[in-house]
C-alpha cells in the first residue's frame, strides 16, 4: 500500500486512552486478561462445536464463525492498544493505520451479516420448525458466511478507495487508541465535509438499518410464538434474551459514532472498547451459560476427557509385580565312588 505523494505525514500519533501511568498500567493488566479470555473462550467455541456432533448444526455453525470473527475483531486493535500503554510517545504508521480501519470495516461488515444470519436462523427455528432443515441447509449456511465477507470488504473498500488518497499534510495526532474514519477524516487538509458525509451514509446507515432490523426480527418472533402459546412466550426469551443482549452491545458503539455527526469529544473511544474488548470476551459467557447444548457439550467433553486419560494412564502403567514361580530342585543323591 504506496503512501499519496501529496501526503507528507508518514505516521500517526495516538492519545491513548490515560496519561495516568497508574491508570495505564491497570488498563493495561485488565486488557490483557480481557485478550486472553477472548482468544481462550472464543477458540474454545470453535473447538466445541467441531468435536461435538450434537452441535453440527446451523445454529452453532454461525456460532462457530461468529466466535472466529470476534477473535479477528479484537486483535486488529487490542493487542496493539496493550503494547502502547506502557508508550510515552505511541506512533502508527500511515500503511499501518490504513491496514488497521481497513481490517476494522471488513470484520465489522462479516459480524453484522453474522447477527443478522443468526437471527433468520432463530426466526425459522421457532416460526417454521417443519421446514428448519430444508431452509437452513448447509449450502445456505455457508452461503451466509461467505455473503458476510463480500459485505465486509465492500463496505470497507467503498470508504478506505478514497480516504486512502487524502491529503495529510500537517496534524497527525488521533485522540483514541485505535485508527478509524472520522478520526482519520478530520486530520486530512482538504474540506472533510462531504467525507464525512460518506462515511456516515455507509456505516451509520449500515449500523442503524442492521440494528432496527434485528429488533424488528426477534419482536417478529416474540409475537408469532405468543400468539399461538402464551406458555411458549417465556421460553422464546430466554432463546433470544442472548442474542439481543449481544446486538444491544455491539451496535450501541456503532450508532453513537457513525450515524451521529462526528464527534468532538473523546467520549467515542471508549465506547468503542465495548465492540473490541468487552463484546468479545462475553460472547462466550453469554452463549454457554445460557444454552443448554453447550453446557451439556462441555460436561460430555470433560467427561470424554476424563475418560481417554484414565484408559491411558492404565494402558501405560506397569504390569503388577508377581513373585518368581519356585523352581523344584531334585533331591541330591549320595553317589559312591570307587577307588
Amino acid at each position: 500500500m504506496d503512501q499519496p505523494n501529496d501526503s507528507v505525514v508518514s505516521d500517526f500519533v495516538l492519545l491513548g486512552l490515560s496519561d495516568s501511568w497508574e491508570t495505564r498500567v491497570f488498563l493495561m493488566l485488565t486488557f490483557s486478561l480481557l485478550y486472553s479470555g477472548i482468544i481462550l473462550g472464543n477458540l474454545f467455541i470453535v473447538f466445541l462445536v467441531i468435536a461435538d456432533c450434537h452441535l453440527h448444526s446451523p445454529m452453532y455453525f454461525l456460532l462457530a464463525n461468529l466466535s472466529l470473527n470476534d477473535v479477528w475483531v479484537s486483535s486488529t486493535t487490542i493487542p496493539k492498544m496493550i503494547s502502547d500503554l506502557l508508550k510515552e510517545y505511541k506512533v502508527i504508521s500511515f500503511q499501518s493505520c490504513m491496514t488497521q480501519i481497513c481490517f476494522i470495516h471488513i470484520m465489522g461488515g462479516v459480524e453484522m451479516v453474522l447477527l443478522r444470519a443468526m437471527a433468520f436462523d432463530r426466526y425459522t427455528a421457532i416460526c417454521k420448525p417443519l421446514h428448519y432443515l430444508n431452509i437452513m441447509s448447509p449450502k445456505i449456511c455457508v452461503s451466509f458466511v461467505v455473503l458476510g465477507w463480500v459485505t465486509g470488504v465492500i463496505h470497507a473498500m467503498s470508504q478506505f478507495s478514497f480516504v486512502v488518497n487524502l491529503p495529510f499534510c500537517g496534524p497527525n495526532k488521533i485522540d483514541s487508541f485505535y485508527c478509524d474514519f472520522p478520526r482519520v477524516i478530520k486530520l486530512a487538509c482538504t474540506d472533510n465535509a462531504k467525507f464525512e458525509f460518506v462515511v456516515a451514509a455507509n456505516s451509520g446507515f449500515m449500523s442503524m438499518g442492521t440494528f432496527f432490523l434485528l429488533l424488528l426480527s426477534y419482536a417478529f418472533i416474540l409475537v408469532t410464538v405468543r400468539k399461538r402459546s402464551a406458555g411458549d412466550l417465556s421460553k422464546a426469551l430466554v432463546t433470544l434474551s442472548a442474542h439481543i443482549t449481544v446486538v444491544v452491545l455491539f451496535f450501541t458503539p456503532c450508532i453513537f459514532l457513525y450515524a451521529w455527526p462526528f464527534p468532538t469529544s473523546s467520549i467515542d473511544k471508549y465506547l468503542f472498547i465495548a465492540d473490541f474488548a468487552i463484546t468479545p470476551a462475553l460472547n462466550p459467557v453469554i452463549y454457554t451459560l445460557r444454552n443448554k447444548d453447550i453446557r451439556v457439550a462441555i460436561q460430555r467433553l470433560f467427561i470424554r476427557s476424563l475418560s481417554y486419560s484414565l484408559h491411558n494412564r492404565s494402558s501405560n502403567s506397569p504390569p503388577p509385580l508377581t513373585p518368581p514361580p519356585a523352581v523344584l530342585t531334585p533331591p541330591l543323591h549320595h553317589t559312591q565312588v570307587a577307588f
